[in-house]
């Protein structure tokens, strides 16, 4: 079940969503590799990130999925928000550079479909960036946070899932290395926690992120009803000239006339 639109923006809105904010944009700089005049598109609630890594975009959409919800972006101007179904994105085939997945893939009904359209829509070599829970950390087991709801994953689960999907990972980052504080004292000391968790205890982030490259060339998938299909089609040796025996016809009995009775 997703998380609905009004406790995302709320939570990004506190004084804990902002370090949250500066810690994953932080994170987010060694895989977010500059494409010029890239068309971006943020999927899920990619808001308070877009804000900042939209410098070198021709175009930036923002869609949320329908049953979150929606809020306008950017405020004051024409919103460039769209409320969608994610396995059906209203976008033409190879259409845009890069995809930044927030608050997404943890609350899809189906991750594999929602992977699938997001190879659908990126351009030949383009880019997909996912910020998941890490269900390691400490962030998962509260609900006061975003990332406290949904699947969490590991790094293993992931990039197992964009290979099957026809994506090659290429980067990794991890963010969120300071318990969800609620209090102000605790918050205070969290860019030390933050700082002392990068180098100590990475494996216990409160969110990974990676990066993963669109593969040009996919396989055919094959269906159980079609590997069952071609299990029944044998090979036949047949004399030249003769006609095929017609396929799953059962033999006939040898007749009193017939050199093999």
């Amino acid at each position: 079940m997703n998380t609905d639109i009004l406790d995302l923006r709320d939570f990004y809105a506190s004084r804990l969503g902002e370090i949250a904010v500066r810690s994953l944009a932080y994170s987010l700089a060694p895989v977010w590799k500059p494409i010029h005049d890239e068309r971006l598109v943020g999927l899920g609630y990619a808001v308070p990130y877009l804000e900042r890594l939209t410098g070198d975009a021709d175009r930036t959409l923002c869609f949320m999925p329908a049953a979150q919800g929606a809020v306008n972006w950017p405020f004051g101007r024409p919103s460039l928000v769209a409320l969608v179904h994610p396995p059906e994105l209203p976008l033409g085939d190879a259409s845009v550079d890069r995809i930044l997945m927030v608050h997404a893939l943890e609350f899809a009904e189906n991750p594999g479909e929602m992977l699938s359209e997001a190879w659908r829509v990126l351009a030949p070599g383009g880019r997909i960036v996912l910020v998941l829970p890490n269900r390691r950390g400490v962030w998962a087991r509260f609900e006061h946070t975003p990332f406290g709801s949904g699947r969490p994953w590991s790094r293993g689960q992931a990039t197992s899932l964009l290979r099957e999907t026809m994506f090659t990972p290429s980067g990794f980052s991890d963010a969120l290395h300071f318990p969800p504080f609620r209090r102000a004292a605790g918050l205070r000391v969290a860019g030390g926690f933050e700082r002392v968790g990068r180098r100590f205890w990475p494996l216990f982030c409160g969110a990974i992120i990676i990066e993963a490259t669109k593969l040009v060339y996919r396989g055919i998938p094959v269906t159980t009803r079609e590997r069952q299909r071609l299990r029944a089609i044998r090979p036949v040796l047949v004399p030249q000239g003769a006609p095929a025996p017609a396929l799953n016809r059962e033999p006939l009995d040898a007749g009193p006339g017939d050199p093999m009775s």
